[in-house]
């Protein structure tokens, strides 16, 4: 079975204005204030153009320390767990002796003694959640639902943390449960709302025993 999710937005809408297409998921493991990050920025797409989007099941993750410094990225699935510890070579992140405490989530704990770190979460090499400013002993927790958010929204770049403002246009749940390829069909515009749909859904086949 494919890891991936092959979809297509199509600009269908009457938008003369070229408008950006922003496109996030949110971290259900997380409470209500998380913060968002726009993991996609579709931008200036015109009428009739389309735009390639992979969307993998699997992520990554990795941790900024104090000084600015990354990681490398490190393959996650649910249930694993990764800590920030100190070796005589600098700060490392690496697996975990334990599973995360839900089979459904993946963690990222900080066990350096001072420092605070940050824990990125990346799909396809691009930012989808972060949570900053972990101190010594805390974790972060990520967990995501098949489901995309999309709107529409000008002057936003990809990885940029969002506020609620952009959040509140940015509101259409696309659902992505069971589905292997599918269009993002983009409709409205001008003086009418803009709305975002599937089509041409092809769903994942049922196995039978």
């Amino acid at each position: 079975m494919s890891n991936s999710i092959k979809l297509n937005f199509v600009n269908k809408s009457n938008d003369a204005n070229n408008s950006d297409v922003v496109i996030f998921q949110k971290n259900v493991a997380s409470n209500f204030d998380e913060r968002h990050t726009a993991w996609k920025v579709i931008k200036n797409p015109s009428h009739g153009e389309s735009h390639p989007i992979n969307y993998s099941t699997n992520f990554q993750v990795a941790a900024a320390d104090s000084y600015g410094n990354y990681t490398p990225k490190l393959a996650a699935y649910d249930g694993s767990a990764f800590e920030m510890v100190e070796r005589a070579s600098g700060h490392t992140l690496q697996p975990s002796q334990h599973f995360a405490s839900n089979i459904d989530e993946v963690e990222v704990r900080n066990n350096l003694t001072r420092s605070a770190i940050d824990a990125n979460c990346y799909k396809d090499g691009k930012l989808l959640a972060i949570k900053t400013n972990l101190a010594p002993g805390q974790k972060a927790v990520f967990k995501f639902n098949p489901k995309l958010y999309i709107g529409v929204a000008s002057g936003i770049e990809e990885g940029e943390i969002l506020n609620s403002a952009i959040i509140s246009k940015i509101n259409t749940e696309i659902n992505l449960f069971e589905v292997q390829s599918a269009d993002i069909v983009m409709t409205g515009g001008g003086s009418e709302p803009f709305n975002f749909s599937l089509e041409n859904v092809t769903y994942i086949p049922v196995e039978l025993e």
